[in-house]
C-alpha cells in the first residue's frame, strides 16, 4: 500500500507540473480565439506542423493507444506529451465487468423486464447495467444490511437492485416530487411482481425506501444516520451499509466521501463523479468545505490549483468529439469559429457584453455565419458590419480553432485523472482500500470511472 501511495503522489506531481506549463491553454476560452490571438501562443514548431493537418488527422492526438505512423512527423514536444499522458492518465477503456443480468434472472423475465427500463434512455440503461453489477459484487464481498443511493432520482438503480437482486436500498433525493414519482413506480412494479412471480420468489424482492433529504457539506453524519434509522425503522445502530453515488455532481462527490469516512456503519462506497467545474476549489472555498483538493498531500502544494476552465474541459465527451473529427463533419466543427468571430464583433461594438450567451442553434450542414450568430446582441448590428474583411478572414481560419480546441481536449483526461487521483489519495490517507475502474463505455457515458473503496 505504501508503494501504491507513493506512486500516486509521483503521478500527481508530474501531472500538475505539466498543467502548470500549459496554463495559458487550459485557462483560455474558445470564444476568445481571435480576440486574443490564441494561435500565436502555440510554439512555432506546433504552428508549422499543425497548420497543414486535416481535422480527421487530429483524432489520433486524442487516442493515446494509436501509434499511427503519420504522427512521427509531429512536433517532438507534442508527441512527448502524448506518451506522458498515456503513462499518467487513468485508462478510459472499460474493464471486464459482468452485466447485472448475470446476477438476476428476474431482470430478464418476459413480463417484467421492460418495466425496469421503461422511460430510461440508452445512456442511463448502460449505466444502470454496470453500476448495479458493481454494487452486487461489493455486497457479495462486504457484508452490509442495505445500500444508500444518493441522488437517486426516481429510483431506477434502486429498483434494479431491490426488486431485481433482493438488495435493500435506501434512496436519498432532495426533490420530493421525484420521491413521489419513484414510490408510484415501485407500487406498479410490486403489483406486477405479485402477479407474475410465485409468492416465494416475490418475497425476495425488496421495495426501496425513499427519503427526502438534501445532503450538503454542513450535513452532520449524526443527523444523516438518524434520518436513515428513522426511515428504515432501525432500532439499533449496529447496522452496516454501502454508499452509492452515480454521477454525483460537483461537491456532492466530496461530501459523500466525507460521509463515508465519518460513518462507522458505512463499509464501502461506489462513486462516479461528474461536473468537476462545479467543485469548490481551494481558492474559492473554506478549508472545511472544499471539493478539491481533498488529500493532505495536494492541499499542502500550491501547484495543485485547477481553474474552472481546466476543470470544465475535463468534463467533455472526448471520444464523441474524436468521432466527429474522423467523420469529416466540417460544418459541425465550424461552429466554434462562428462563435469566436462573433466575439470579436461583440468586443468592438459592445465590450460590456463580452462572453455573452447567444441563442443556441441546431447543428446542421451548410449553416451560414449570420444564422449562427442570430442571437443578441448582434441583432442590432447592421449586416454590413457583420461580414467585414476581418470577419471573413477569421472564418477562413476555422481549422486553426479546431486544432486549438482539440489540443484543449487533449488535456481533459489528465485533468480528470488529477481530480480522481486526489480522491483516491484522500481515501488511502484515511486507511481505506481503494480501486478505480473504467466501467462504462466512454462513447456512451464519458464520465466512466467508478471509485470503489472499503474500510479496513
Amino acid at each position: 500500500m505504501r508503494e501504491f501511495y507513493e506512486n500516486l503522489q509521483k503521478k500527481l506531481l508530474k501531472s500538475l507540473k505539466i498543467v502548470r506549463s500549459y496554463d495559458w491553454l487550459l485557462n483560455s476560452y474558445v470564444l476568445d480565439f481571435y480576440v486574443k490571438d490564441h494561435w500565436s501562443k502555440f510554439p512555432g514548431s506546433w504552428q508549422q506542423v499543425l497548420e497543414n493537418v486535416m481535422p480527421e488527422d487530429l483524432c489520433y492526438i486524442l487516442d493515446f493507444n494509436n501509434n499511427i505512423a503519420t504522427l512521427q512527423t509531429w512536433p517532438l514536444s507534442l508527441l512527448t506529451l502524448r506518451v506522458l499522458f498515456k503513462e499518467l492518465c487513468i485508462k478510459r477503456e472499460e474493464n471486464e465487468i459482468r452485466s447485472i443480468y448475470h446476477f438476476s434472472s428476474l431482470l430478464q423475465h418476459p413480463k417484467l423486464k421492460e418495466i425496469f427500463v421503461k422511460g430510461v434512455k440508452r445512456k442511463k440503461r448502460h449505466e444502470l447495467e454496470f453500476m448495479a453489477s458493481t454494487c452486487v459484487e461489493m455486497c457479495q464481498n462486504v457484508a452490509v444490511d442495505f445500500i444508500v443511493d444518493f441522488g437517486a432520482g426516481v429510483g431506477h438503480l434502486a429498483r434494479v437492485l431491490g426488486f431485481g437482486c433482493g438488495i435493500k436500498v435506501c434512496c436519498i433525493e432532495m426533490q420530493d416530487q421525484l420521491n413521489k414519482q419513484a414510490e408510484e413506480i415501485d407500487k406498479k412494479m410490486m403489483a406486477l411482481i405479485n402477479k407474475y412471480l410465485p409468492p416465494k420468489q416475490a418475497k425476495t424482492c425488496q421495495t426501496p425506501t425513499h427519503v427526502n433529504l438534501c445532503i450538503t457539506p454542513a450535513t452532520a453524519p449524526e443527523a444523516f444516520l438518524q434520518k436513515i434509522q428513522k426511515s428504515l425503522k432501525l432500532r439499533k445502530d449496529d447496522y452496516k451499509f454501502g454508499i452509492v453515488g452515480l454521477h454525483s455532481c460537483g461537491d456532492l462527490a466530496a461530501v459523500l466521501i466525507q460521509m463515508f469516512l465519518h460513518c462507522k456503519q458505512a463499509k464501502f462506497i461506489n462513486l462516479v463523479g461528474c461536473c468537476y467545474m462545479k467543485l469548490s476549489a481551494k481558492d474559492t472555498a473554506n478549508e472545511t468545505d472544499q471539493g478539491y483538493p481533498l488529500s493532505q498531500y495536494l492541499s499542502q502544494r500550491s501547484l495543485s490549483f485547477l481553474s474552472y476552465e481546466a476543470r470544465e474541459i475535463s468534463c467533455h465527451a472526448i471520444e464523441m468529439y474524436k468521432q466527429r473529427l474522423a467523420g469529416n463533419n466540417y460544418d459541425y466543427l465550424k461552429i466554434h469559429s462562428f462563435r469566436a468571430a462573433a466575439e470579436r464583433i461583440i468586443a468592438k461594438h459592445y465590450p460590456e457584453l463580452r462572453h455573452s450567451g447567444l441563442k443556441s442553434i441546431k447543428h446542421c450542414g451548410n449553416i451560414q455565419f449570420e444564422e449562427a450568430v442570430s442571437g443578441l446582441p448582434l441583432a442590432t448590428i447592421p449586416a454590413e458590419n457583420l461580414l467585414t474583411a476581418i470577419t471573413q478572414k477569421d472564418l477562413s481560419r476555422w481549422r486553426q480553432i479546431v486544432i486549438y480546441y482539440t489540443l484543449r481536449l487533449f488535456f481533459g483526461p489528465l485533468i480528470e485523472s488529477i481530480i480522481l487521483y486526489d480522491r483516491i489519495l484522500f481515501l488511502v490517507e484515511n486507511g481505506c482500500i481503494v480501486d478505480i475502474k473504467s466501467v462504462f463505455e466512454a462513447t456512451i457515458s464519458p464520465r466512466n470511472h467508478i471509485i470503489i473503496a472499503g474500510k479496513r
